[in-house]
């Protein structure tokens, strides 16, 4: 494993920063990208290896159709082929795709603890501002305007009481102290506005 990978090429980010443009994307878009690089480098003293996990931040979305279910091994498959063109070592390339895989159950072993902090970082709009996650909320509903509207209100609650029967909704104990305890606060919030108290 190469412990000195340099940043992604200005080329490569340029194209990323154009898929995570199109039109149908509200909020899996490039400004949810910079959020997390943001976030990362304010966190970076509790990151390993940070060129993973950037590496995983720009790649984690890059396939996203809410009419599919293989968004996250699809978007590692991109992993794959771009990584490696770049040069990188295998072992690097499958560390990242590994870590775009995980948030298609937002679970990662324990002691991988770059894992669970990309994680966390990915989860970070759940513990923002009341305002934010409002905004947060309208475009996730934007994405899947195609699914009638109880069907939505059924499936978002599934995924909305996943994270509140979780133990802790962030296992990175920096990020918890920051996000844990406002990120409830927002989800049974929007429960409650879908119908469905937790």
């Amino acid at each position: 494993m190469n412990d000195f990978l340099a940043p992604l090429p200005a080329a490569l980010t340029h194209n990323l920063a154009a898929r995570y443009a199109e039109p149908h994307r509200h909020y899996h878009t490039l400004a949810h990208v910079q959020a997390l690089l943001r976030h990362l480098d304010t966190h970076r003293a509790l990151v390993r290896q940070p060129a993973h996990v950037e590496a995983a931040i720009w790649y984690h979305d890059v396939v996203y159709d809410t009419h599919r279910s293989d968004n996250e091994i699809c978007s590692a498959d991109v992993v794959r082929f771009e990584l490696m063109s770049i040069g990188w070592l295998g072992v690097d390339v499958e560390r990242v795709a590994g870590m775009v895989e995980a948030t298609q159950h937002h679970r990662a072993a324990d002691g991988d603890t770059d894992t669970q902090l990309f994680l966390d970082l990915d989860l970070s709009v759940l513990g923002a501002a009341p305002t934010v996650y409002d905004t947060y909320r309208d475009a996730i509903r934007a994405e899947f305007g195609w699914v009638p509207e109880a069907d939505y209100r059924a499936g978002r609650a599934k995924v909305l009481r996943s994270f509140l029967d979780r133990a802790a909704i962030y296992r990175t104990p920096a990020l918890a102290a920051l996000w844990e305890a406002p990120a409830r606060a927002n989800v049974q919030r929007e429960l409650v506005a879908l119908g469905s108290p937790a």
